[in-house]
């Protein structure tokens, strides 16, 4: 896992380069550690670039001893590590509506860490505080992923 910083409209981002599932995976495990109650991460990157994958190593930083899987269908998973771990899945949602029928906004103050898959679709929902983090695909097996706000800074 390779890591570089830059700094862009005020706010630190650091891009980390993984090479495999587990790279992805390990980097997911730092960001779990670091993670805080009320912490919101939105999450985005194209479909198979791996955010499911980075989540599952943000849960077991966190202390989740449960397998994490993608809430496609149930929208919202709920697991205790050493504070509440909530991960939501928006990709079935189509809008701002549907997701505001969820209350999604509880978790984000409910002292857990709330990871947000699909986060473009928030829109005005999106917590000002929320940290964000962009998978992008650059090969079959590599990833460029950016990680903005205080949570990169955390990382150090």
């Amino acid at each position: 896992m390779v890591a570089a910083g830059r700094s862009t409209n005020s706010k630190r981002i650091n891009e980390y380069s993984t090479r495999s599932a587990e790279d992805t995976v390990e980097l997911g495990k730092r960001i779990g550690a670091h993670l805080l109650p009320n912490d919101v991460i939105a999450l985005t990157g194209r479909l198979g670039a791996g955010k499911t994958t980075l989540i599952q190593g943000m849960a077991e930083g966190i202390g989740v001893r449960d397998y994490v899987t993608s809430p496609t269908f149930i929208i919202i998973n709920e697991y205790q590590g050493r504070i509440p771990f909530f991960h939501v899945d928006l990709y079935r949602l189509n809008n701002v509506d549907e997701i505001e029928d969820l209350g999604i906004e509880e978790y984000f103050s409910r002292g857990g860490a709330c990871v947000i898959e699909w986060a473009e679709k928030l829109g005005e929902l999106k917590p000002k505080a929320s940290h964000e983090i962009e998978i992008e695909i650059i090969s079959e097996t590599k990833r460029k992923i950016c990680v903005s706000s205080e949570l990169a800074a955390r990382l150090k």
